[in-house]
């Protein structure tokens, strides 16, 4: 063999690991997964261009649920229920990225025992940075992402309300963020009364609760003056 042959060959064979290197990862397929309201939506855009300018750093809301980033100004609350038996914000993080979302789409989480402690309120990742969320899409201008605060409860609850560790969560986690973001009780809403959602998430039994009870509290509450 010449010179150049060997060069030639030489070449190839360094060359090889990266050619092998350089393809796409087989496509991760999810069956079998809930459809209502974590999975029936397409990935959110981004917000649109006009972007909000931030307000003042949250003052009244627990530390726990405080966020490490200047607010946008929030104007809905939009409560979901996950259509899952089990769920966390780590396994919808999963979930959402698998569809191809950056990240999880809520910006809260509130467990029903079974894939985290009944009624903890999990903050994700959207909500200490204050970033739009991917949990209501197709509303005019993409505007109850960009500003509506998702809340997702796991569970189905078409027939049955959430547990009462839930309803007390969600009930304490509406009344701080409306006191510190001053949204009315008309815009606490449930994913279907968002414009253009064609969803019966969060079920209808929640939906009665969050128009009932929580929105009759809430109204209650502002129209005294009190806090939480």
């Amino acid at each position: 063999m010449d010179t150049g042959r060997i060069i030639a060959c030489g070449i190839a064979l360094a060359l090889s690991p990266l050619a092998t290197g350089c393809q796409k990862p087989p496509r991760v397929v999810i069956q079998d997964l809930p459809v209502d309201s974590i999975l029936e939506e397409r990935p959110s855009p981004a917000p649109a261009v006009r972007r909000p300018a931030p307000v003042a750093r949250a003052k009244a809301l627990p530390a726990e649920w405080t966020p490490s980033a200047y607010a946008r100004p929030w104007r809905w609350i939009v409560i979901h229920h996950s259509a899952s038996e089990t769920g966390s914000a780590e396994v919808f993080d999963r979930w959402h990225r698998a569809r191809g979302w950056d990240e999880l789409g809520y910006h809260f989480v509130i467990t029903n025992g079974r894939g985290g402690p009944d009624g903890k309120v999990q903050v994700g990742a959207r909500w200490t940075k204050q970033k739009w969320g991917a949990h209501c899409g197709g509303t005019p201008n993409n505007d109850y992402n960009n500003y509506g605060i998702g809340i997702c409860l796991v569970g189905t609850y078409s027939d049955q309300l959430p547990s009462r560790a839930q309803r007390d969560s969600l009930r304490r986690l509406v009344l701080a963020l409306a006191d510190q973001y001053r949204i009315a009780p008309s815009d606490v809403i449930g994913h279907r009364d968002a414009p253009n959602a064609a969803t019966k998430c969060p079920g209808d039994a929640l939906h009665r609760w969050v128009r009932g009870a929580l929105r009759t509290e809430l109204a209650r509450r502002q129209a005294s003056g009190s806090r939480r």
